[in-house]
C-alpha cells in the first residue's frame, strides 16, 4: 500500500484487495511495518468484512499484534471483524514445516 500510494495507485490497489475472493496475509509481523500499516490493514479488513474471505497467518501471538502494528486501538477494531465469523487455528511452538 505504501508503494501504491507513492505511485498514485492507492485507490486501484485498495479496490483490488477488497474484491479478491480470498486474501492471504502471510507471516504478519515478520518484517518491520510502516507507521501507516495499522490504518491500512484496518481499512482493508473493514472493506472485506462479510464480503470476502481473509486469511491471516503469523508466528507471533495475537496479543503482540497491537505492538507490531503500533496502534492498539486500530488493531482491536481490525481483529474484531475476522473474529466475528472467523475461526482461530492455533498451533504450538513447533513449526509445521518440521
Amino acid at each position: 500500500m505504501t508503494d501504491a500510494t507513492l505511485d498514485a495507485k492507492r485507490k486501484e490497489s485498495m479496490d483490488l484487495l477488497t474484491i479478491v475472493p480470498l486474501l492471504i496475509l502471510d507471516d504478519l509481523g515478520m518484517r518491520k511495518l510502516p507507521l501507516t500499516a495499522a490504518e491500512e490493514l484496518l481499512e482493508i479488513i473493514m472493506r472485506r468484512y462479510e464480503r470476502a474471505s481473509t486469511l491471516l497467518t503469523s508466528n507471533r501471538p495475537v496479543d503482540d499484534w497491537g505492538k507490531l502494528l503500533g496502534d492498539s486501538a486500530a488493531f482491536i477494531a481490525m481483529l474484531d471483524r475476522p473474529l466475528h465469523h472467523g475461526h482461530v487455528l492455533k498451533y504450538g511452538p513447533c513449526s509445521w514445516r518440521t
